[in-house]
C-alpha cells in the first residue's frame, strides 16, 4: 500500500466539509511508535507554521481523546498544511517520513501544475473573447461608417 492510499485513508471530514487528520492516526504511518517523539516533531511543525507567519490553530486543533486504560490521551486534529509540515520536520532516516516528504512534494507539484493548467485554459477563453468583441467593434465601426486608412 502506497503512503498515497493510506494518507487518504485515515482523512476524516468534518462537519463543515473540511479534511482533517488525526496526530494518533498519523504518528505510525509516519513510523512514530511513542506519542512523546512524534510530539516533538509535532512541535516543531508548529513552530515551523508560526515562523511563516500561519496561526497555529488553523492547521493544528488540540483535542483530548479517550484511551483505552482511562486516562485521557492528547491528540491534534491536522490540516493538510500541518500533515506536510510535521513530514518536513520528521526524522528522514525513516523510511515512512521519505515517502511522506515524497509524496507531499508531488502533491504540490501536481497542484502546481494544475493552476498553471487553470491560468493557461483562462488566458485562452479570455483571448477568445476579445476576438468575438474586436469582431464586434469593427462591424459596428464598419456598419457606422467608419473606414480604415492604409
Amino acid at each position: 500500500m502506497t503512503i498515497h492510499n493510506t494518507f487518504d485513508q485515515i482523512k476524516k471530514i468534518n462537519e463543515y466539509g473540511q479534511e482533517f487528520w488525526s496526530a494518533r492516526d498519523l504518528m505510525p504511518l509516519l513510523g512514530y511508535e511513542k506519542w512523546d517523539r512524534f510530539e516533538n516533531v509535532l512541535n516543531k511543525a508548529q513552530t515551523a507554521s508560526k515562523n511563516t507567519g500561519n496561526m497555529i490553530e488553523e492547521h493544528f486543533f488540540p483535542e483530548v481523546g479517550k484511551s483505552t486504560g482511562g486516562r485521557p490521551r492528547s491528540d491534534c486534529k491536522l490540516s493538510r498544511y500541518a500533515c506536510y509540515l510535521i513530514a518536513q520536520n520528521g526524522d528522514s532516516r525513516k523510511k515512512e517520513i521519505a515517502l511522506a516528504q515524497t509524496y507531499f512534494a508531488v502533491q504540490t507539484r501536481k497542484q502546481e501544475i494544475q493552476e498553471s493548467l487553470l491560468e493557461d485554459k483562462k488566458r485562452v477563453l479570455l483571448r477568445d473573447d476579445m476576438k468575438k468583441h474586436n469582431k464586434k467593434l469593427a462591424e459596428a465601426a464598419s456598419n457606422a461608417g467608419v473606414k480604415t486608412q492604409a
